[in-house]
């Protein structure tokens, strides 16, 4: 996670305060009085908490905590399980019943039904709601009506979507998918309550979900108060009274508030202190495999970087790039240098593959600068990496790439840094189609599926495609992954999509990242999931 989608998009700003969630037939607790109340390093949002408008891992790790699906991801090896899903059955990978569990409601004491997801995901598909996540629905009969590439849309609900009874409905997709109901333990199917649509813009102030949690206050750009709710009716209760989400603009802060005892839990150790992390912490240090993939991306939407060419370009940075040499020194290898464009937590038989991206991957200093000049040179003569400086260590890393690609290229002024101050007007920048040359795109797995690596980012105006590629191949090729019924050859026709990445260099894979935290003395049971976010509500407070 989390990119852009190609939907129109309007400016909504969240409320600078949340007041406590609303109250009602459910209950709206937390106790302790803040004795069990974990504090814990964040970033602000990009956009308000709407499950299908937020595509980007702090949001998500919110929605993580306020609401619960059909599926869930195990947090231990990240396998889709029935959640509020009591089945989902298909005779023909297309057409599909879904049956949900009884007992559950909101935390305003609204029932979850049936009629709960069918109205959220009308909702999230529609075009005049601008949700970020709106392609997630695409395959569902009757989007081209609610979502159209051009102009209005000529219905008000997905045809695809049926309500059956309660407790009941079926979903028709405009094709085969045999991996479909594994994609629903992602936020954007959340179910929503009637409040929601009853007065959204007071929903938006008082968000009302699901989960485990609720939002108790939140002042953008200081902390997000969330505590526990004591009639969530889940198996994976929170075993503490809540989490305060604290917005660092520079975690190298957050490390020296966690070591000074003025915060529990850091889920992004600094690269800058990754030397020191093992002696400050001892076992309180987490370094495990995460699904997640570093690239530098590209503006397609400029004429420059489509042009003749450029695919030798992008191939030529990518091999001025010394991902070892950067990996080992600046994150004491806890990334390890990309071979293709997915995870190793896919394995081989989900689709990863080491060998995929070849010589394209492997540092050579001389062929990457016979190949950019062969290919025209870098537009407008230098490169500029677009990051945001507020989290992640990625001035450090967008530093050590640039010195690579210069020493390559034998030119001082080939690459430099392009730093924007926080990651909402990073994202904002990126939405507004203000990029000019590369810019970091990493990218959180939303599900553990070689498809979620892929489409999301390169198939045509999807998601998360920020740069804009497009290549008529490599949709070909996804649409009949996706129809495949053998999740052995559905594999092997990503794999095949995967080739045209790699040909083009539609995305320059840097390194997969380890999830790396660090936590206080004071918290315990503390483990990160396969997406790299902390288990929260499995952490106690000593």
């Amino acid at each position: 996670m989390r990119g852009a989608t190609h939907a129109k998009w309007a400016a909504c700003a969240m409320a600078v305060v949340l007041a406590a969630t609303a109250c009602g037939g459910g209950g709206n607790g937390g106790g302790g009085g803040g004795s069990g109340v974990i504090s814990s390093s964040w970033g602000d949002p990009q956009n308000p908490l709407e499950p299908a408008n937020t595509n980007e891992v702090q949001g998500g790790k919110v929605l993580d905590m306020l609401f619960r699906g059909l599926k869930r991801y195990d947090p231990r090896t990240g396998e889709a399980e029935n959640w509020l899903a009591e089945k989902i059955d298909t005779t023909d990978s297309q057409n599909f019943t879904v049956t949900v569990k009884d007992g559950w409601t909101f935390s305003n004491g609204e029932k979850v039904t049936a009629r709960s997801f069918v109205d959220a995901w009308n909702y999230g598909a529609h075009l005049k709601n601008n949700q970020r996540n709106a392609y997630f629905f695409n395959y569902i009969e009757g989007y081209d009506e609610v979502h159209p590439e051009k102009g209005e849309a000529t219905a008000d609900t997905l045809s695809g979507l049926k309500v059956k009874d309660e407790r009941t409905f079926t979903v028709k997709l405009t094709q085969k998918f045999s991996t479909w109901p594994e994609t629903l333990g992602y936020n954007a199917f959340a179910p929503l309550p009637r409040a929601f649509f009853d007065d959204h813009d007071a929903w938006l102030s008082k968000p009302v979900g699901n989960g485990p949690y609720t939002v108790e206050s939140y002042t953008k750009g200081s902390m997000m108060s969330l505590r526990t709710w004591d009639q969530y009716p889940g198996e994976d209760k929170a075993r503490n009274d809540g989490v305060d989400l604290k917005v660092y603009t520079d975690n190298t802060i957050a490390y020296t508030d966690l070591t000074a005892g003025n915060l529990d839990l850091l889920d992004d150790v600094p690269a800058s202190q990754l030397r020191n992390v093992q002696a400050d912490l001892g076992d309180r240090y987490i370094n495990t495999p995460a699904g997640i993939i570093q690239t530098l991306a590209f503006p397609y939407y400029d004429k420059r970087w489509n042009a003749d060419g450029m695919e030798k370009v992008r191939k030529g940075l990518s091999m001025a790039i010394n991902r070892q040499q950067i990996t080992d020194t600046i994150f004491q290898r806890t990334r390890t240098p990309a071979k293709d464009w997915t995870s190793p937590v896919l394995k081989e038989e989900g689709g990863f593959d080491d060998g995929l991206c070849g010589e394209a991957c492997e540092f050579d200093a001389a062929e990457a600068k016979k190949l950019v000049d062969e290919g025209g040179g870098i537009p407008g003569g230098t490169l500029r990496i677009t990051f945001n400086a507020d989290t992640g260590s990625h001035r450090e890393w967008v530093d050590a790439v640039c010195n690579s690609i210069n020493n390559a290229l034998d030119n001082d002024r080939a690459c430099t840094g392009n730093p924007v101050g926080t990651f909402a007007d990073f994202r904002n920048e990126i939405t507004d189609r203000k990029m000019t040359g590369p810019f970091r795109a990493g990218w959180q797995m939303d599900y553990p599926l070689i498809q979620n690596f892929l489409q999301p980012l390169y198939y045509t105006n999807a998601s998360s495609n920020d740069g804009k590629w497009s290549n008529e191949e490599f949709d070909r090729l996804v649409d009949e992954a996706n129809a495949e019924t053998d999740p052995a050859r559905a594999a092997g026709k990503f794999k095949d999509a995967e080739e045209v990445v790699r040909d083009e260099m539609a995305a320059i894979p840097l390194w997969y990242q380890n999830g790396s935290a660090g936590y206080s003395d004071r918290i315990s049971n503390v483990a990160l999931n396969p997406f790299s976010v902390p288990v929260y509500h499995e952490i106690t407070v000593d």
